[in-house]
């Protein structure tokens, strides 16, 4: 008996700065100054001391005490700034005829910043007006790695690592963001399909076996849409543009190697989205109950303009938009130990909801990397003695972080590129009824695929805009690193 050999990938490894009692530089800096400040204030006065001790302890305790990552100080400032932007309406949106006219066609939140541009080539350009970034995206076609030989499959994941890789070395690129957009389809699109190329004077015999087969083809399918997303930053292009033509013009240039190299990767590049295509996209989104309309795309009604809701509103754990909620969730955990290159599929793989799961990766330069590998390996050494000198013994997972940090030098050091990683992913329904079942259906799905999301509580609306083909990076947004 033979048995095949199956390639395993990990060593996702979560960044870790250098600091005390698992902070990071900043927060350690935050918490000795208090300490500080409250030893010298008691050998100095103890009535003051009763008025900076507590202080100090609320510092303290804020940014010590955690809850699955998270540290108490950074909970409230979160749940402050909410009840502070729902007390101002932010949470709220209305577009079209309801909202006042110099604000009558923005998208909601985070989108309200983009345009869409309509280049000569003929494909789409978000442009992001905040940031300065251009987003193009590409139409895919994914091949099953189901039935493929595994030495295929081994090949076009090595080949897309590389291709990761080889982000680092394109100036302009700031990070790329893969989707896989499923939604259960009605079964009427093989019907529209073939009805509408019927030839009237076809041979009967012709005619009565295509007939047969849409009426006996199964009345229920998925629709299963992939795009890659490269987000372009054209002003870190050593030729400097200075207009919009040649920031698009410097796209062009980037964009014929990128698209070109992802055919190794296991990818089939059907072309790049129109303008029509993404504000078609977004619409869909926004309104799942039109996704059936084949005639949507095409249209030239469908536009940046009518892209949008009309009517959209955040909750703390839900986003409700025109006649459809959805909710939200991040990757907290990659899988710890090693995995198979189909570790997604059951997450990715249609479902009784729509749903959208993005993976954003944000390439380091080689110099970026360099620096940020050795600052891991750093700051694992100095966890190390700081257990050391307080006479702890090392746990499991400080000896694996450790292990990984240097793993991740080495092969640093050998060519490897290197990029930080986040996962995102919406579930929407159109009867509210039904949110406990999609919500349900998602996390056991995570589960089986070894992998944490924690629900974006009071950060909905960013997290349905992340998974959307408008290069949306909620960790440039915050200017933070994620976690």
């Amino acid at each position: 008996m033979t048995t095949t050999e199956h390639r395993t990938y990990g060593g996702w490894r979560r960044a870790r700065a250098m600091g005390l009692f698992g902070l990071g530089f900043a927060q350690t800096l935050i918490v000795l100054a208090a300490l500080t400040a409250a030893l010298i204030t008691a050998a100095v006065s103890i009535t003051a001391t009763a008025i900076v001790g507590p202080v100090a302890a609320a510092i303290v305790l804020g940014n010590v005490a955690r809850w699955d990552g998270v540290s108490l100080g950074q909970a409230i400032v979160h749940r402050a700034r909410w009840l502070a932007g729902a007390g101002r309406g932010h949470t709220t949106f209305r577009g079209g005829v309801m909202a006042p006219p110099e604000h009558a066609w923005d998208l909601p939140g985070v989108l309200a910043p983009t345009a869409l541009l309509d280049t000569p080539a003929g494909y789409g350009v978000v442009w992001n007006r905040r940031l300065g970034t251009m987003t193009v995206t590409l139409r895919c076609a994914a091949q099953s790695t189901w039935l493929a030989d595994p030495d295929a499959a081994n090949a076009w994941v090595a080949n897309w690592g590389g291709w990761l890789a080889g982000l680092g070395h394109v100036p302009t690129v700031r990070w790329t963001t893969v989707t896989v957009d499923t939604a259960p389809d009605a079964g009427t699109r093989l019907t529209d399909y073939i009805t509408h190329r019927l030839a009237p004077g076809g041979p009967t015999a012709a005619l009565r076996i295509l007939k047969h087969l849409v009426a006996t083809a199964p009345q229920a399918a998925a629709d299963v849409q992939t795009t890659v997303s490269i987000t372009f930053d054209p002003n870190a292009s050593p030729a400097k543009p200075k207009s919009t033509v040649d920031r698009l013009a410097e796209i062009d240039r980037a964009l014929p190697g990128l698209e070109t190299s992802l055919s190794a990767c296991g990818l089939t590049v059907l072309g790049r989205a129109t303008a029509t295509d993404l504000a078609a996209m977004v619409r869909q989104a926004f309104d799942p109950d039109i996704r059936g309309d084949l005639n949507l795309a095409g249209s030239d009604l469908m536009d940046w303009d009518n892209a949008g809701p009309v009517a959209a509103e955040e909750f703390p754990d839900r986003y409700q938009h025109e006649n459809a909620t959805s909710v939200s969730w991040a990757w907290h955990e990659a899988p710890r130990q090693p995995v198979a290159h189909h570790i997604l599929a059951r997450l990715l793989a249609p479902g009784e909801h729509p749903k959208r799961v993005s993976l954003i990766y944000r390439p380091l330069t080689a110099g970026q990397a360099a620096a940020e590998v050795e600052r891991q390996v750093n700051a694992a050494q100095f966890r190390s003695a700081y257990r050391r000198a307080r006479r702890l013994d090392p746990t499991a997972r400080d000896v694996a972080d450790i292990e990984q940090a240097a793993a991740a030098a080495r092969e640093e050091a050998l060519g490897a590129g290197l990029g930080l990683i986040s996962l995102w992913v919406t579930a929407t329904v159109t009867d509210p009824a039904l949110l406990d079942r999609a919500v349900a259906d998602i996390e056991s799905r995570a589960d089986a695929c070894k992998v944490r999301l924690r629900r974006l509580w009071r950060s909905q609306a960013a997290g349905f805009a992340t998974t959307l083909p408008c290069g949306v990076c909620p960790p440039v947004l915050s200017g933070v690193w994620p976690h």
